[in-house]
């Protein structure tokens, strides 16, 4: 049986090696993610209004993602490896979980604190959790120790939180 082509094979400008498959690019794309981000919330939390609840909301937001990332997958030309599923850990699938509750709980936070408020509380949960599983390698990732310079990171995004909050 024949592999599937995967997008980089069919668009030679996402080919590993390739300048626009480093670091710049992935950097543009997390910023517009994150900037995204700011709009999820109130949109999610006007959704929730609109259906009744966060948790019907976020289901709704869910659902659309899910259609959305069905075209991407069909327009990209990918499917999942049989193989390569079956390896995935346990731990793996939680990914879906973990959105769940993200999503829920931007759009539970939103009107209660504001977005920028809602948002740099969940930055810096991402980012001292982002510290602990870096310094152990949890997950397979890269091993990054816990240093003073990312600890004053922390310590400024805390900060943050409290300026964000209080202002």
């Amino acid at each position: 049986m024949t592999a599937w082509p995967r997008f980089w094979d069919i668009n030679p400008h996402l080919k590993r090696g390739n300048s626009l498959n480093g670091p710049l690019l992935a950097m543009i794309l997390l910023f517009v993610g994150g900037a995204l981000t700011a709009l999820q919330g109130p949109a999610n939390a006007r959704l929730s209004v609109g259906v009744g609840s966060v948790v019907n909301g976020a289901l709704v937001s869910f659902i659309i993602g899910t259609l959305a990332l069905a075209a991407i997958a069909l327009f990209m030309q990918v499917k999942p490896d049989g193989q390569a599923v079956r390896g995935v850990p346990w731990w793996g699938w939680l990914g879906g979980l973990y959105g769940c509750l993200f999503v829920t709980g931007i759009a539970w936070g939103v009107p209660r604190l504001g977005v920028s408020t809602t948002l740099t509380v969940v930055v810096a949960g991402q980012l001292i959790l982002g510290v602990i599983l870096d310094h152990y390698g949890a997950f397979g990732s890269p091993i990054q120790t816990i240093s003073w310079g990312r600890i004053g990171g922390i310590l400024l995004i805390i900060g943050g939180v409290l300026l964000v909050r209080r202002s």
